[in-house]
């Protein structure tokens, strides 16, 4: 009885367990809705960006760009990696696949003599590399769930003064993103210095634009300005809606575990069960064989 108390027990722990899961499944794949709502919304806005950035190339000459520090090249001894994780748990293998990534490119990029910063972005990420003897420039954690314009401006913002106080020689961004409910890609982009989009062709009449004061102003205090922001902004949507599709394939998978397992145990359970029937009939029939004898 004792052995039938315990499977008991177990099947009941396994089934409340069951019971989170499947709410957390429901809370993720609520979530993970709206912020693909919000990618798929975002995407356009970059693209608008791109675009307003290659008709403003179109009336620069290669001269007026060499007074915009963060367009610069120049000889790279130490790269900032800007790494993308979540603050919190239970979403798979999301943040051991960043994480993954990131050590292979900064094991490549100590191979060919370059130091690497690091700028962490998630509880999971400062965790990860606390014991890991690599500089971190700066860490953000506990982060609205909603990623912001705001939070994007001060990192991007951050990023930039890095760069220009040369503490670092180039920054790149290790993020994920976002494909589909059940895909998503490790990305690994350049972000400073910005690579400029190939000028844009007209081939047909299009309207003309001023630029106040001057084209070359509105380039390094609003237009790129702009465009990082967004690079970063985009980046932590992606990020967001690739967690929460993981965070639902997780908690779905722990589900369908925790139904097999029930399953068996209730198997067990019902073996031990009839077991114990049998063997008490047999004790009843014996002392009753032992009585008439």
């Amino acid at each position: 009885m004792a052995n039938l108390k315990a499977i008991r027990n177990r099947i009941k722990s396994v089934q409340a367990t069951q019971k989170i899961t499947r709410a957390m499944r429901l809370v993720a794949a609520a979530k993970v809705r709206r912020a693909q709502m919000r990618v798929e919304a975002a995407r356009p806005f970059t693209t608008a960006v791109v675009k307003m950035l290659q008709e403003a190339l179109s009336g620069l000459a290669p001269i007026d760009l060499q007074g915009m520090e963060i367009l610069q090249t120049r000889d790279v001894k130490t790269v900032g990696l800007i790494v993308i994780s979540s603050d919190r748990g239970l979403c798979g293998s999301y943040n051991t696949t960043v994480f993954r990534e990131t050590m292979q490119r900064i094991m490549k990029l100590q191979a060919e003599g370059k130091e690497v910063k690091l700028i962490l972005i998630g509880l999971k990420a400062a965790g990860f590399f606390k014991h890991i003897k690599i500089e971190k420039l700066k860490t953000y954690t506990l982060l609205p769930a909603i990623p912001t314009i705001q939070e994007s401006e001060l990192i991007a913002d951050t990023a930039v003064q890095f760069f220009k106080d040369k503490v670092v020689d180039s920054i790149e961004i290790i993020g994920t993103k976002f494909i589909s409910m059940m895909r998503s890609e490790i990305i690994d982009t350049n972000f400073i210095p910005v690579k400029l989009p190939e000028k844009a062709q007209h081939t047909m009449m299009r309207p003309e634009r001023l630029f106040e004061p001057s084209i070359d102003e509105v380039m390094q205090k609003e237009l790129l300005p702009k465009y990082l922001q967004n690079v970063i902004y985009q980046t932590l949507l992606e990020a967001s809606a690739a967690e929460l599709a993981a965070r639902m394939k997780a908690m779905t998978d722990a589900s369908n575990n925790a139904r097999d397992l029930i399953a068996s145990l209730s198997l067990v359970y019902n073996k031990a069960r009839q077991g114990s029937i049998t063997q008490e009939l047999l004790e009843i029939v014996g002392g009753a064989e032992a009585l008439r004898g």
